[in-house]
């Protein structure tokens, strides 16, 4: 009897052992899930934390001037810091379009993205949510004059109403009507729409439909009661694979977000939203940063497409078979893909091979790899246009045949494209406002910045065309001007 007990404590000590060292197995285990983190890992080596956000939706967030600075402000911006502060990392905001944060972060190009977004299971398959900080029922805005024409479900059966791309209104507003919805990037594009009654009314969320009211009296809110939907429900957002760290943003977001604080940060946005100086004071110097911003990425993108256009052209025409191929293919390529999915290729393609290329960088990159194809075209029509009897004066001279491209055929060609490659440099200036989907601030990018500050949709475009203008027409009298000069150099010569 005593053997046999003493048979079972043994078994039991032996299964107490096999479960202490278990646990401790899954402890580690657990503490290995925390450390490998992809996310969290990545915020805490960087010591900063990077929120995407499409900074033209007041009073989420919205661009606003503080003491002669650009500054991001907004309730969303507020928890944004508050999430940075309790993870003990600097904040680091990325503004870019709304369209392009999911995928950014996927790609890893921003850690979160914080913009008024809301639960869609479309999304939920793609990234995660967090706990919802905030629910903001959806409204119908109209034009004041129509407050009464669409007030009711039935009424707005018939309506045509317009939505962000992407967003969860613009799943709602198509169940709604019976016509087409007008789906449009910008939520200042929607209002323009509005205001012009190109659309009869727009579904929005209430805190930003209200911040229009209190812009502009031609606006109104009708007493259509929408479907509550998980649209409602405001979160952030973060990669699919980040447990870990969406589990500390939680419990940031429900210690101290939710509730007064996020009150008192709304009625805080609220009246930064509104406007005090006038519109040339207060937002020329965005328009100033945006011309700058242009001009300085089609000098970067022309400069280096030269340098990799002529190389290109030279291939082009090699009598050595692969280099040739290589040439046309990249060449047809390029011309054959639009510039807005290269541009997306360089920025998050960059990011998935582990290079973190900022919005610029992978904006210039775009730019002159696109320039690039159209100069090598430029450049190869310039050489084959150069007469041929130049390659046999210079041959017969004792040139080698690098020594006669180099100094006898590139010169003269060059002097003969100048004029295409001055119109590619204006061609590349205008092109450039592509680059804005990846939050690259040239002007087109900061028109839809003053867009949604001022509430003004309309007049920001016409500053912004007249900026082109002035740009692409004093360029064009320079290069006519400098052509004149070498026609009349060459009389001279001769």
């Amino acid at each position: 009897m005593k053997k046999w007990m003493k048979k079972v404590a043994i078994l039991l000590m032996a299964i107490g052992m096999f479960i202490s060292s278990g646990a401790g197995v899954f402890s580690v285990k657990n503490v290995s899930a925390a450390e490998t983190d992809p996310t969290l890992s990545r915020v805490k080596k960087s010591g900063k934390l990077v929120i995407g956000t499409a900074a033209e939706y007041a009073p989420y967030e919205f661009h606003a001037t503080v003491n002669g600075k650009d500054k991001i402000l907004g309730f969303d911006m507020d928890v944004a810091r508050t999430l940075a502060k309790h993870l003990g990392v600097k904040l680091e905001v990325q503004d870019m379009s709304f369209d392009s944060l999911l995928g950014a972060v996927k790609t890893g190009k921003i850690d979160m993205a914080i913009a008024g977004m809301t639960y869609t299971p479309e999304r939920a398959k793609e990234v995660n949510f967090s706990t919802p900080y905030y629910n903001d029922k959806n409204v119908v805005l109209t034009l004041k004059e129509n407050k009464n024409k669409w007030a009711t479900l039935d009424q707005i059966r018939g309506a045509k109403l317009g939505a962000q791309v992407s967003s969860s209104q613009s799943k709602l507003a198509s169940s709604l009507t019976d016509k087409k919805t007008v789906q449009v990037k910008k939520i200042t594009d929607l209002v323009m729409q509005l205001s012009q009654k190109k659309v009869d009314a727009v579904v929005l969320a209430q805190t930003s439909a209200k911040s229009y009211l209190t812009q502009s009296d031609q606006f109104a809110i009708t007493k259509a009661k929408l479907p509550i939907t998980t649209g409602n429900a405001v979160s952030t957002v973060m990669n699919k694979n980040s447990p870990v760290f969406k589990e500390k943003v939680d419990q940031i977001l429900k210690d101290h977000v939710i509730g007064a604080p996020l009150q008192k940060w709304q009625d805080k946005a609220f009246k930064e939203a509104v406007q005090k100086d006038s519109f040339i004071k207060k937002y020329m110097p965005y328009f100033i940063k945006g011309t700058e911003y242009s001009v300085g990425l089609a000098v970067i993108g022309v400069f280096f497409g030269i340098i990799l256009g002529v190389l290109f052209a030279l291939m082009k025409m090699s009598t050595i078979k692969p280099l040739k191929w290589l040439a046309v293919a990249y060449i047809e390529a390029v011309r054959g893909v639009p510039l807005l999915i290269q541009v997306f290729l360089v920025y998050f393609g960059t990011q998935v091979i582990g290079l973190d290329v900022s919005s610029f960088l992978a904006g210039a990159i775009a730019m002159f790899l696109n320039s690039a194809a159209y100069v090598a075209e430029i450049i190869r029509s310039g050489i084959q246009a150069v007469p041929a009897g130049q390659t046999e004066a210079a041959r017969s001279l004792g040139f080698t045949k690098n020594q006669t491209m180099r100094y006898m055929i590139l010169p003269q060609a060059i002097k003969n494209i100048l004029p295409a490659l001055g119109n590619e440099f204006v061609t590349v200036i205008k092109e450039g406002s592509v680059v804005s989907v990846i939050g690259v601030g040239e002007l087109t990018f900061q028109t839809s910045v003053v867009q949604g500050a001022s509430f003004k949709p309309f007049l920001p475009l016409i500053v912004t065309a007249v900026i082109y203008f002035i740009l692409t027409f004093g360029i064009t009298r320079l290069l006519n001007l400098f052509e004149k000069k070498l026609h009349k150099s060459d009389k001279s010569f001769g």
